[in-house]
């Protein structure tokens, strides 16, 4: 290192403290970069490498952009992933001898951006911590630095604490060094990939205000985890961060990232995009924090009645005030996203037009409350009562700040006159300096005769009397002292000018100075308030998002759904919301949904394209809306209250893990068997379809009984076996309904109602020849299926006479064993099984077969 430059060495000084960011270290007007950073740079901005000496024999390589436009370089550098860390002067050049000292004044990462074009508005952009403890549990804890929220949790699993993870979607992670290396990975695999490593865990006194409300230490270390991240990088203030607030996952209805993914809540499984899902249906939010609490409702629904009730009879009080909605959602519209702008105000880079912003949203909260009172319905007048105008903030702004303050702070001209009397005498004085340079030139021009006389000003000269050399004749002697000559003119100054140019620019400078000083005593007055801000911001988000609902509810015709204790589904005429917008809602085929105690599964048969998905999502869609407090498209609809949802529907396989589309299936119905509760709704569509026919066969039906007999959830299980329907005669608690369908003239036509009983016929052919395959093909694949349906399955015949006979053995026969000993039926075919020449799929099929053998002994 003593080879090289002392600036050199600096630089690597530096770089040694962020090993894992981009270092943009400052020189002059660019922010530069050296050795490996530049390399990697260039490379990924796509700017010129070039090098420099550094010391040594071989010349550095360097890149560098400049810094008033380094902003655009490092939100591609943050989008792509990377970190950048932001190196600048911390001296005057002009004051230092030797090297100007140089520090980190902030790290920028994935999950600390505050202004980006990354930075979503009706999203949240959250930073999360993961901590592991002996016992097997983990604490999370995340936060949006843009909005001040945070929040924690307990999980006891890692498979858990992973789909939890998922299912908050932060930019980032932080990990300990030491952390189970199975959540990195499983992170990973869910396609989160920008983590990073913090150590440092214990507690501190600045971060009091946000630990204040936790109690169980594990949640204390993973948000101190957290703090320290964000400390160390942000290198500033962090006032508007909120007191942490903990939950339990089991206080919400709960869904893992799969099954979010199979019911489309927040993005279309294919092409991942907005429109097409229950999101894109529900917002109509009128503020950016409204649409952001509407995902978090979306993504944790209500378990408790009491809550969803108060939520619904918002709702319903908002709908039977048309006009006062309308007001409302008027006045919503001019409110800015007061979240955002509180933490603007706390980092410090708040400006004039954010305040003007802050100003015209508090306008608009006493027209909120007063439009809330006219409903006159207690829950609407309540929640008039929380708002909070912060009448004296918004006094302080109304009289401080311009309408149309510019962009930024450095030529003033922001602050309103009368507002400050010193402000007030130097705007004065520059003004009146004005008029007298102006008063000064029409003389100058008299008394010269010269009508091109001007007199300008620059910030090198100052001002100065500009004559054209054409009439430099006119002027006699000594009339003006010479300050510039140029190509077509010369420029004078006399002692007067000289002598207001110094009350005039002592003034602007004093005035742009004070002005700047208000500014920042302004800021801190907003700072003080943030709390009833965010406090406000909670309120009219919550009633954006509520309003929100009664539109959607009354503009779509959807009804107040009611809940019961029974477990009984009762939906009467239900619509999936979505699909029914995207159709003509006159072409949609509502459909019912009934199912009590004594039905806790239905099995729906059907052809392809019949709507048996939809008809499955639209149950699911019903139970989610019905507990985030929203009405439900139905015509009438009583519900139980689930607290977990599990589907498994459409085919995927994830490549990135190794696993197959029949694997993913397997693993996704594994999750529910193992998580579901008698109060849960389970989704299956289709299950054993990726594997042979009797292979599937026999898992969909091993999986429909121990459902039934085990868990006792509400199941809505769609198959294309139509030998399972046979399964309703010996369980008590299964109903075989199916989507109708009718052949017209050799051609089918899907009725998209659900009826009792099985289908008659799975009509795929119907299907291949409605996707326009060709005619021979088609009819090649109606002549295979008459030869199939005409020969009898010998596999099939082979099992049905070797249970005939197995069951004849208990009836008629009585083995014996080499004793002479009576043995039962089950146990001679035990005997009969060579366990060591099986495949493990074969063994299966085997137990499961003399298992049934068993359960027929019983019940005889």
């Amino acid at each position: 290192m003593k080879t090289y430059t002392p600036m050199i060495q600096q630089y690597l000084k530096i770089k040694a403290e962020v090993p894992d960011a981009f270092l943009f270290f400052r020189l002059g007007d660019f922010y530069e970069m050296f050795f490996d950073d530049a390399l990697r740079a260039a490379r990924e901005l796509e700017i010129t490498l070039t090098a420099r000496d550094g010391g040594v024999e071989e010349k550095i390589p360097m890149c560098g952009v400049p810094h008033h436009s380094a902003s655009g370089y490092i939100e591609q550098l943050i989008e792509k992933g990377f970190k950048v860390a932001i190196c600048e002067q911390t001296e005057d050049p002009k004051l230092t001898k030797g090297v100007v000292k140089r520090e980190i004044v902030q790290m920028i990462t994935p999950g600390t951006v505050m202004e980006s074009k990354s930075l979503l508005e009706k999203e949240n952009h959250y930073l999360a911590a993961i901590t592991g403890f002996k016992d097997g549990s983990f604490s999370i804890a995340y936060l949006d630095l843009t909005t001040g929220e945070s929040k924690v949790t307990m999980i006891e699993t890692a498979i858990e604490a992973v789909n939890e993870l998922v299912n908050i979607k932060p930019r980032e992670v932080v990990l300990a060094p030491d952390e189970d290396p199975l959540i990195e990975k499983g992170l990973k695999e869910r396609n989160i990939h920008s983590l990073s490593s913090m150590e440092s865990c214990h507690r501190e006194a600045s971060f009091d205000s946000v630990l204040k409300e936790l109690k169980q230490e594990k949640l204390v270390i993973s948000m101190c985890r957290l703090l320290h991240y964000v400390s160390s990088t942000q290198k500033r203030s962090l006032d508007h961060l909120q007191a942490a607030s903990s939950y339990q996952i089991d206080s919400y209805l709960r869904m893992d990232p799969n099954s979010k993914r199979n019911l489309e809540l927040s993005e279309t499984i294919r092409g991942n995009g907005k429109k097409g899902s229950l999101v894109w249906l529900l917002d109509e939010t009128m503020t950016a924090m409204g649409a952001r609490m509407l995902r978090r409702w979306i993504d944790r629904p209500l378990v408790k009645t009491k809550q969803i009730n108060e939520r619904l009879s918002i709702v319903q009080g908002l709908m039977d005030s048309y006009f006062e909605r309308e007001s409302l959602r008027e006045s919503l519209k001019e409110v800015y996203d007061l979240e955002r702008l509180a933490g603007r105000v706390a980092f410090g880079n708040v400006s004039p037009r954010d305040l003007v912003q802050l100003k015209k949203s508090l306008q608009q909260v006493p027209v909120i409350k007063e439009t809330l009172r006219e409903m006159d319905h207690a829950e609407s007048v309540e929640l008039a009562q929380t708002l909070d105008p912060c009448t004296e903030l918004l006094a302080i702004l109304e009289s401080s700040i311009m309408e149309q303050p510019p962009l930024t702070i450095k030529e003033g001209n922001f602050i309103k006159d009368g507002f400050n009397d010193d402000l007030d005498q130097f705007r004065d004085a520059s003004r009146n300096g004005k008029t007298w340079i102006a008063e000064l030139e029409q003389k100058e021009r008299k008394k010269t005769g010269i009508r091109s006389l001007k007199i300008g000003y620059n910030r090198i000269f100052g001002y100065y009397i500009e004559i054209t050399k054409a009439n430099l004749g006119a002027l006699q002697d000594g009339m003006y002292e010479r300050r510039q000559t140029l190509t077509n003119a010369e420029r004078f100054i006399t002692p007067e000018l000289k002598e207001k140019e110094e009350l005039i620019l002592q003034a602007q400078e004093r005035s742009i100075e004070l002005e700047y000083r208000l500014f920042l005593e302004i800021r801190e007055t907003v700072k003080k308030e943030i709390p009833r801000l965010q406090k406000l911001a909670l309120e009219i988000s919550r009633l954006d998002v509520l309003q929100c609902f009664a539109t959607i509810s009354e503009n779509r015709h959807y009804v107040r759904p009611s809940f019961n204790t029974e477990r009984k589904i009762d939906i009467i005429d239900g619509r999936h919301p979505v699909v029914e917008k995207v159709m003509d809602a006159q072409e949609y085929v509502p459909n019912d949904c009934e199912m009590n105690p004594d039905c806790e599964m239905l099995l729906i048969t059907g052809p392809n394209m019949s709507g048996k998905s939809t008809y499955m999502r639209q149950v699911a869609l019903t139970a989610i809306l019905a507990q985030i407090g929203c009405y439900v498209p139905a015509a009438q609809a009583n519900l139980p209250i689930f607290d977990r949802i599990f589907t498994r529907i459409g085919a995927a396989d994830d490549l990135v893990s190794g696993q197959s589309t029949f694997m993913v299936e397997m693993l996704e119905a594994q999750h529910a068997i193992a998580n579901a509760t008698q109060d849960s709704l389970i989704l299956f569509d289709e299950i054993g379809r990726g594997t042979s026919t009797y292979d599937g066969m026999a898992l969909a039906q091993a999986i429909i009984e121990h459902v039934h007999n085990h868990i006792g959830a509400k199941t809505l299980f769609s198959t294309h076996y139509h030998e399972l329907v046979d399964l309703s005669h010996q369980l008590h608690s299964l109903t075989n309904v199916h989507v109708a369908a009718a052949e017209q003239d050799g051609h089918v036509v899907f009725l998209h109602k659900i009826k009792q009983g099985p289908a008659d016929k799975s009509y795929g052919i119907h299907v291949a020849q409605l996707a326009d395959l060709p005619d021979t093909l088609i009819n090649r694949a109606n002549e295979l299926l008459a030869g199939f349906e005409a020969v009898p399955n010998p596999k099939k015949e082979t099992v049905i006479k070797e249970e005939q006979e197995i069951g004849q053995l208990s009836l008629f026969k009585e083995p014996k064993n080499k004793k002479g000993k009576k043995i039962n039926s089950v146990q001679h075919e035990i005997l009969k099984l060579n366990v060591l020449e099986m495949t493990p799929l074969e063994a299966l099929n085997e137990l499961y077969r003399v298992q049934k053998v068993a359960k027929n002994l019983v019940e005889k």
